[in-house]
């Protein structure tokens, strides 16, 4: 297994032509592109060309990595990997979104936007689909045509962690290789009570600030903002085990 110092060094090579360097960058991390894909088994793409989409984004990865950062290569590599296989899905793949859908899905969020600005909260499907004078199976589908992975270097909005990454909340000694390399926060969330789910969900996979996620529970932001540290710190020891 290489060290930091190690993969460092040949990221610096391979970014400067090295072909060598190149193959052994990906060779080194085979298992690691390999615990990524296992997130899209059974999503009717082949397991073959899932590992080779996986190395497609791996290899942007390595020409994208800045050694500068002050993060280890494997946990840049993980949504790289993550977003190229999600690019295939949604246009050339098991996953195709016509141009209607994703025009429907940039109507509906600007009618979100101009909503919430009047009423201080989101619409509901129903809202959405009685507005737009469709099924709310339809809004659905706009709606996660669009989704993205949540990126792993998304500021936080409010609370005390303002401008800080959720890469800052992880990538640390106690557990942050472990958030990466045991892939299993899928199956730890699914987990957790509903009520911590929830939070969860709607901060990490729906961008929704700690304010706006009190509203909803009816708290207050501080009683968010300690339990999302309370969950995020269940979640490090449970992928750290």
């Amino acid at each position: 297994m290489l060290s930091q110092e190690e993969t460092l060094e040949l990221i610096k090579k391979a970014q400067n032509g090295d072909l060598e360097a190149k193959e052994t960058l990906v060779q080194e991390n085979s298992p690691l592109i390999k615990s990524v894909i296992k997130w899209f088994k059974d999503k009717g793409i082949e397991n073959e060309d899932l590992y080779q989409l996986g190395c497609l984004g791996f290899l942007k990865a390595i020409n994208n990595f800045d050694c500068s950062f002050n993060v280890k290569f494997s946990t840049y590599v993980v949504p790289m990997v993550v977003g190229e296989i999600k690019r295939f899905m949604r246009d050339d793949g098991a996953i195709k979104v016509s141009r209607a859908i994703k025009a429907l899905n940039i109507k509906i969020n600007k009618y979100i936007d101009d909503f919430f600005s009047v009423n201080n909260r989101r619409p509901t499907i129903g809202e959405i689909s009685r507005s737009f004078n469709i099924p709310e199976q339809e809004v659905v589908m706009a709606m996660d045509s669009a989704k993205m992975p949540i990126s792993l270097y998304t500021p936080f909005e409010d609370g005390e962690e303002e401008g800080l990454t959720v890469i800052d909340r992880f990538d640390n000694e106690s557990g942050g290789s472990d958030f990466v390399e045991n892939l299993a926060l899928k199956e730890v969330i699914e987990k957790l009570e509903d009520r911590d789910k929830k939070i969860i969900f709607l901060r990490y996979f729906q961008d929704k600030t700690q304010s706006e996620i009190a509203k909803m529970l009816g708290v207050s932001q501080v009683q968010v903002s300690r339990l999302e540290n309370k969950i995020l710190e269940t979640l490090k020891k449970k992928l750290s085990n």
